[in-house]
């Protein structure tokens, strides 16, 4: 029997919680910060690959990439991501699942005083739906080193700034962050030949994980999935095909899986403009952002409304998480 939905009240102290830049250290296990930062229960949260097990792909130095997001509120437990292109026939557009767009920019190369990679994510017209808040506003992350930014566009709402600081302690995946993701032969069928995947289902109460791969669906047992999917191209090479994750499942992100399916992979060197719009910036001056505890909630014009009586775990709640 499957366990009762673990979403519980929100206090008042969580959503008005003040927290100095300096804790907004999110739990990636190994991708975007040190391996210690996070609950790993392997050494350094690297996965060795078992027998028969294929080896890890490595991303190309530098490469650019748009992508398709699939935002899937309703059939997401009988149809697991990752999906080969749109979610199942059986799921329909507009009414099981929403279509947006963006990009990704990845420069290994790229160096400063705030440590080494640069990355973008680029979201159009519809932010990563992954915190507590409505997402039809335009938006970016842009990781310079160890540094991570968050820049919103237009219809963001009205307590939220342009630009603030996301986390000091949040760089680009490197090129094998892959190892730190266990490989789930079951994920991998569901891309099709030449597919490799891997994931897992995290416990948004202690950060252990709970389940790798991404099927049974562990929403409801207040998991979180990350997970990230390779195929091949037409040489014959692994290019990323998704990453695929569990976005906020309850109103208003309503996104209890979410998959950006790459389009157009390209390995070549984003230009050096890329990054333009933060780059000169000192993050000590910035607001720290409140994306994954927002002031309150607001409408889809930006109107500020009640703090909602339920709340359901986010990224930002992995081994803190208390129903």
């Amino acid at each position: 029997m499957r366990k009762a939905l673990l979403f519980g009240p929100v206090s008042a102290t969580l959503l008005s919680l003040s927290l100095p830049a300096h804790a907004q250290v999110y739990q990636t296990y190994g991708a975007h910060n040190p391996a210690e930062a996070s609950p790993c229960q392997v050494k350094n949260c690297v996965y060795p690959r078992g027998p028969g097990e294929p080896a890890d792909p490595i991303w190309p130095e530098y490469w650019q990439s748009d992508w398709t997001m699939y935002r899937v509120f309703n059939g997401y437990d009988k149809y697991p991501p990752p999906y080969p292109g749109a979610p199942p026939k059986a799921l329909k557009d507009g009414t099981d699942y929403q279509v947006s767009h963006g990009a990704s920019f990845y420069d290994s190369t790229w160096r400063s005083a705030s440590g080494e990679g640069a990355m973008m994510e680029r979201y159009d017209k519809f932010c990563l739906p992954i915190f507590p808040i409505e997402n039809n506003y335009s938006c970016k992350f842009i990781s310079l080193g160890d540094t991570a930014y968050f820049v919103a566009g237009e219809g963001r709402p009205a307590w939220m700034p342009r630009i603030c600081l996301f986390s000091p302690k949040n760089h680009p995946p490197r090129r094998d962050f892959i190892s730190h993701l266990p490989y789930s032969a079951a994920d991998s069928q569901r891309i099709g030949k030449g597919g490799q995947a891997y994931s897992f289902w995290v416990s948004a109460a202690n950060g252990y994980v709970m389940q790798v791969g991404a099927s049974p669906d562990r929403t409801q047992d207040a998991g979180i999935l990350f997970g990230y999917g390779f195929q091949t191209d037409a040489k014959g090479g692994l290019v990323p095909q998704s990453f695929y994750f569990s976005g906020y499942p309850m109103a208003p992100a309503n996104a209890p899986i979410v998959s950006q399916n790459y389009t157009n992979f390209a390995a070549t060197q984003p230009p050096p403009d890329t990054w333009a719009e933060v780059a000169g910036l000192d993050p000590d001056t910035l607001p720290r952002c409140q994306l994954f505890d927002p002031p309150s909630t607001s409408d889809a014009k930006g109107k500020l409304t009640a703090t909602p009586a339920k709340r359901a775990p986010t990224w930002g709640d992995i081994g803190r998480w208390k129903p």
